[in-house]
């Protein structure tokens, strides 16, 4: 082909040694050099871009440092632009371009730089040879480029004939401007036909059947690449500069496919073609280099995804933003490749040693292949996370010991925890709450009545708090806002809180201090002190304006039976309508009673409102009940006090009067019968046959007045002082009114648990009430004995004024008759005796044998209180001597474990 004077070649050549002046043996190398410009279709038409010129000398200018210099050369070309003045446009920008090299070169012709800068460098260079089908390049197969894929050696020193150590391999072009008439993602080297270069090439390296290796001149730089043409049978070897690779790796940094390197779907990797017959350590660096493009693809990919998401949310969006930071500085390095390359195209560079090579490309991209590592890592496991939950995510990588990956993970999350900051300050100072995504960690429930403000409106939702924040922040945190809008909308407070000046001096603007409290404490210093400053006024507002502690006290005087007098009164004036059957009552009759005992005790002194909020209110009816079983004093409640005495409390208060009401109708009952026994003593000692009875029955009543006292002095001392006392201490010391709440329902769980009134305690309870029960039944049986020896002593009294009437008349005193009839009337009397006292003994009895199982039922009880009152319950061992399991002392021991 070469012997043909017409050949391609042959004008080629021709062409160099009359640019040149050179002869035929000297103009050989830069002979070689022109058929790989030509091979890499690098070619100066590419410049005719106007666009183009002019952002090359913006980049060379910005590279030198003179950005201002760059923004009046664009201005300039702007208006020239505009004005319409100059047609050839671009030959003035190239003039200006050539005018400002530093090295002195101009070009007077397209093309003809090339040579000049290239003269003298080839000087050595070894002519090029055939070699026969031995030392032909064999291919290598291709191989997927995957991010975990293993580094492989740099440098490209495999790739050159000659010395090893080899200058810096000459990039080319990849000028934006080589896309023109290309498909997006491939470059100027995959489009159309083969290239006037490329044929010159083929048909200089075509000898015959065989294929051929060309000897590459000492200081090229290239890569022989097999590849196989349909032209009959013909297998042809030709070789592909550096800088081709250098040009398809700039397209594969930014995701987008070469000739020789593409996506493979299948691998989910970049694939080097088969056909390429790279070396095998340019192929092991070229795969390193493209995990940067397969790195920043995914990165990408998810970035553009998320930001177009709204339901990602703020924190989404913000870590998408960092994502879009950090790529923008990728994007810098991809610009500064590309200006690289294209400044050597310009002055020739890429034509000689000297330029950009792979080594060098594999040193400038180690710090962005480290950063898309870390930024691939924190996309993979933030996937499906938003709000507080990816915060958290992010925050883990924070505690690394590798200090770049520390930085960086500090730079994305404060962006991340910009929004999560922005709402906390807002929510803690105003109360606002802007969580449209359902990203924070204080969630809020519209459908909730103020009412229920502050036990249901807002709570902590756990997944979306921080790992950088612990559980107290998160309550201080939701408190705060809290506090602020119950005193807006319940209390219908909105002055400033006090000590507004030491709130404003906590106050700061960095949201890196949420994160980083380990060294600086700004963070929980400003919500401490929003915090104590927010929860202090709200306590006092209600201690002053609402009166919290005289409703507290209130209720501990008339539902927990504190207010002795009046409770005393109270039982007088109602025990005649009490004991009728529950349904013949009417509440306003009940109503009338309460204000006389109000009226006529020390409770006619409390305030007005509290007065009025005191009312009757009568229980559920149940057949064969009576008044005593349904009355119950009630005490309404409204307004922000109406969140610490809430429906639920205010029920376990009834359930408390209630028991309280019965133990006390105990004690009522029985100092009655006393004052009976005690007044009716003298009385019947004229009736001696009533007497063993009548002494029975004092002991039994004995027996029922100390279980009761004893029972009394435990609900009063034990259980209502003590726990009134630790609520006082505790409402005294709460900083919020989660403690102040917190502390009414201890004081109110442990008296139903002491009281046995909760489920564990039921069974108890239960005999409990079957020994008031059989007090009870104990009056009434009393009441038929003092009504059956009242009525027999009535008679006989009478029996004796008839005596004595008529022995005063002078008559007998009883007739026949008359001793008959009283005689049969005692003798009735007598009769009755026996049955009486039978009951009295059955009754003892049970009552006897209630109290034992009661005294052990509380010996096994968990509550070491209850198991004191059973030790004050028979302190005489009475009781213990007759029941042997009472004798062990790990009596609770065995039932605990029994249980």
């Amino acid at each position: 082909m070469m012997n043909d004077p017409r050949s391609p070649p042959a004008l080629l050549k021709r062409l160099c040694v009359r640019v040149t002046g050179l002869g035929d043996d000297t103009v050989q190398p830069l002979f070689q050099q022109a058929l790989r410009t030509l091979a890499s279709d690098l070619s100066v038409q590419a410049e005719a871009d106007e666009f183009q010129m002019a952002e090359k000398i913006k980049r060379k200018l910005a590279r030198q440092g003179r950005e201002k210099d760059a923004a009046v050369i664009s201005e300039l070309h702007r208006k020239l632009q505009s004005q319409g003045v100059l047609k050839n446009r671009w030959s003035c920008l190239s003039l200006l371009l050539c005018l400002s090299d530093n090295t002195s070169k101009h070009r007077p012709l397209p093309g003809s730089h090339i040579f000049a800068s290239s003269r003298g460098q080839y000087a050595t260079s070894t002519p090029m040879t055939h070699r026969a089908g031995p030392q032909q390049t064999p291919a290598v197969g291709g191989s997927t480029i995957q991010s975990g894929m293993s580094t492989g050696s740099s440098g490209i020193s495999s790739i050159h004939s000659g010395r090893s150590g080899d200058p810096t391999p000459v990039p080319q072009s990849f000028a934006p401007s080589h896309l023109s008439g290309t498909a997006l993602g491939q470059t100027p080297y995959t489009a159309g036909r083969p290239t006037l270069g490329q044929r010159l090439a083929l048909s200089l390296n075509r000898g015959g059947q065989q294929s051929s290796t060309s000897v590459v001149p000492r200081g090229s730089k290239s890569v022989t690449i097999a590849s196989t043409h349909r032209d009959g049978e013909d297998n042809v070897s030709y070789e592909i500069p550096e800088a081709v690779l250098l040009r398809e790796m700039v397209y594969v940094l930014q995701g987008i496919d070469g000739q020789l390197i593409k996506w493979d779907i299948n691998n989910a990797g970049y694939r080097i073609d088969d056909k390429a017959g790279i070396a095998r350590a340019v192929r092991q660096k070229v795969t390193k280099l493209a995990e940067c493009g397969w790195l920043y693809t995914k990165i990408r990919k998810y970035a553009d995804a998320r930001s177009s998401d709204k339901a990602f949310g703020l924190v989404g969006q913000s870590f998408c933003a960092a994502l879009h930071q950090e790529l923008t500085e990728y994007y810098r390095l991809i610009a500064v490749l590309e200006a690289q390359l294209q400044q050597e195209h310009d002055q020739g560079v890429g034509m000689g040693p000297g330029g950009l090579t792979l080594r060098q490309l594999s040193v400038w991209t180690f710090d962005p292949l480290s950063r898309l590592k870390a930024l691939a890592a924190l996309v993979d496991v933030c996937k499906g996370k938003k709000g507080g939950a990816l915060a958290t995510v992010i925050h883990s990588y924070l505690q690394h010991g590798d200090p770049f990956m520390r930085a960086l993970v500090k730079h994305t999350l404060t962006l991340v925890a910009q929004p999560i900051f922005g709402i906390v300050l807002r929510w803690l100072h105003d109360g606002e709450l802007e969580d449209t995504y359902h990203e924070f960690f204080v969630a809020s429930d519209p459908t909730v009545k103020d009412e229920r403000l502050w036990h249901d409106k807002y709570s902590l939702r756990k997944s979306m708090i921080p790992s950088f924040l612990n559980m107290d922040q998160a309550r201080k945190i939701l408190l705060t806002g809290k506090s602020i809008n119950f005193l807006r909308q319940l209390c219908q407070d909105r002055t400033q809180i006090k000590r507004r000046d030491v709130v404003r001096a906590a106050e700061t603007t960095e949201a890196a201090s949420m994160f980083t409290q380990d060294l600086d404490g700004k963070f929980q210093a400003m919500i401490d002190t929003v915090y104590e400053e927010t929860s202090r006024h709200l306590l006092e507002i209600l201690h002053t304006k609402y009166k919290l502690m005289d409703h507290l006290k209130a209720l501990r005087r008339y539902l927990l039976l504190g207010q002795g007098d009046f409770i005393r009164h109270l039982m007088d004036l109602l025990e005649e309508d009490l004991a009728k059957p529950a349904g013949t009552l009417y509440l306003h009759n009940l109503t009338g009673v309460l204000e006389t005992a109000v009226r006529a005790t020390n409770a006619q002194y409390d305030d007005a409102d509290i007065l009025k909020r005191l009312d009757v209110r009568l229980l559920e009816v149940s057949p064969g009940d009576t008044g005593w079983d349904v009355f119950s004093l009630d005490y309404h409640v409204d307004g922000p006090i109406r969140t610490v005495f809430t429906p639920e409390c205010m029920i376990m208060y009834l359930r408390v009067f209630n028991f309280l009401w019965r133990a006390k109708r105990m004690e009522y009952i029985l100092a009655g019968v006393w004052k009976g026994q005690m007044s009716n003593a003298r009385m019947f000692r004229s009736l001696p046959e009533l007497a063993p009875l009548l002494h029975q029955c004092q002991v039994i009543c004995s027996e029922m007045v100390h279980f009761v006292q004893q029972v009394q002095y435990y609900i009063n001392f034990e259980v209502l002082e003590c726990s009134w006392d630790e609520l006082l201490q505790k409402v005294k010391e709460a900083k919020d009114l989660d403690h102040i709440i917190a502390a009414h329902q201890v004081f109110l769980d442990n008296i139903i648990t002491r009281c046995l009134l909760d489920e564990q305690s039921r069974a108890i309870l239960t005999q409990l009430r079957t020994i008031f029960d059989l007090i009870i039944q104990f009056q009434e049986i009393q009441d038929r004995l003092y009504q059956a020896a009242d009525d027999e002593l009535t008679a006989r009294h009478r029996a004796e004024e008839r005596a004595h009437a008529r022995s005063e008349k002078g008559e007998w005193g009883l007739t026949d008759s008359d001793e008959q009839t009283e005689e049969r009337r005692k003798a009735e009397f007598l009769r009755n005796i026996p049955s009486m006292r039978a009951q009295v003994r059955v009754l003892a009895q049970s009552y006897q044998d209630m109290v034992q199982k009661f005294l052990l039922m509380l010996a096994g009880h968990a509550d070491v209180s209850l198991r004191f009152l059973s030790f004050r319950l028979d302190f005489n061992e009475y009781y213990k001597a007759k029941e042997p399991k009472l004798r062990s002392p790990l009596t609770y021991q065995r039932s605990k474990r029994r249980t």
